[in-house]
């Protein structure tokens, strides 16, 4: 997993419309990527109706959010409409962008042992350096957390 002093890796990646959202075009702005497991999944709906509800604070703060897993587009925009999410949700179907920022790994459910998408977060400047990284994200007032690190 990348840490903080660690360059961003770049991305493009399409979000629910099909519109290509690239890292750099916030060259500028603090953004917040966070990789989720699945959409309207109990977890991931806490943790990004969290961000939601504190989506004017981010803004207040200059900041972007944006929610990446490897759900489909189709899939993202039920997500988003269902929820009213205001933010970004960008479809990895491949898991390259999860894979470079090491968001993807083993994981252990019911004693069982598989690959999946490690819920994580990643805080990066203006200049595309990560600056506070968080891994294995409790989703329950995550956003909060986030929120209350930035400057």
């Amino acid at each position: 997993m990348l840490k903080p002093g660690d360059k961003a890796p770049q991305f493009s990646l399409n979000d629910e419309t099909g519109q290509s959202v690239r890292l750099d075009q916030f060259r500028g702005k603090t953004v917040v990527v966070y990789f989720y497991p699945k959409d309207d999944t109990p977890g991931c709906t806490t943790e990004s109706c969290s961000f939601r509800d504190n989506y004017d604070e981010f803004l207040n703060r200059d900041a972007v959010v944006i929610g990446i897993s490897a759900d489909g587009e189709a899939s993202h925009q039920k997500f988003k409409s269902k929820y009213e999410l205001p933010f970004y949700l960008l479809s990895d179907p491949d898991r390259k962008v999860i894979s470079a920022f090491g968001a993807w790994g083993e994981k252990k459910m019911y004693g069982k042992s598989y690959e999946g998408i490690i819920r994580s977060t990643f805080v990066i400047d203006g200049d595309g350096t990560i600056v506070r990284t968080w891994e294995k994200v409790s989703p329950k007032g995550h956003a909060l957390e986030v929120l209350n690190s930035l400057v």
